[in-house]
């Protein structure tokens, strides 16, 4: 890369800290000797501005990935809920599993990264539960307390 097509030292030590460290925004800028009026000269730039938002997008796949790790673990807490003796507990949980299709397809639909399947990949993408095959899951989950 020719000169000054890289973010400098500092700027990438700022950025470091944006996300690693533990000190708000002010600290940091206090701790790198960076005025407020260079920080949001830098926020104009079009490479740091490109690595703040590769980061924040890193950082975003990695919550999704701990998601998808603990969905199976959550979903099995879920179900497990049917069974509470709180009648709105197990309505509550009930409702969720209805509505979790739902928040599958919402989520396949969305574009994917480079890493991800696309949103024409069916094999992503969980079916939707018919209302009738909903309200039958419902009410054998009711009936099979009582």
């Amino acid at each position: 890369m020719a000169k000054g097509k890289r973010l400098s030292k500092k700027q990438l030590s700022v950025i470091e800290d944006l996300f690693i460290g533990q000190l708000d925004e002010q600290a940091i800028l206090d701790k790198h000797e960076v005025s407020r009026a260079v920080f949001v000269k830098w926020q104009m730039e079009r490479r740091f501005v490109e690595e703040f938002n590769r980061r924040i997008a890193a950082l975003n796949r990695q919550g999704e990935l701990i998601i998808a790790r603990y969905a199976p673990l959550a979903a099995a807490k879920l179900v497990g809920l049917t069974e509470s003796q709180s009648q709105e507990t197990a309505r509550k949980a009930c409702i969720d599993i209805i509505e979790f299709p739902k928040q599958t397809v919402k989520k396949a639909d969305e574009p994917a990264g480079p890493l991800g399947a696309g949103k024409n990949d069916k094999s992503a993408v969980q079916k939707e539960l018919p209302p009738e095959t909903a309200s039958r899951l419902l009410a054998a989950l009711v009936d099979k307390r009582y």
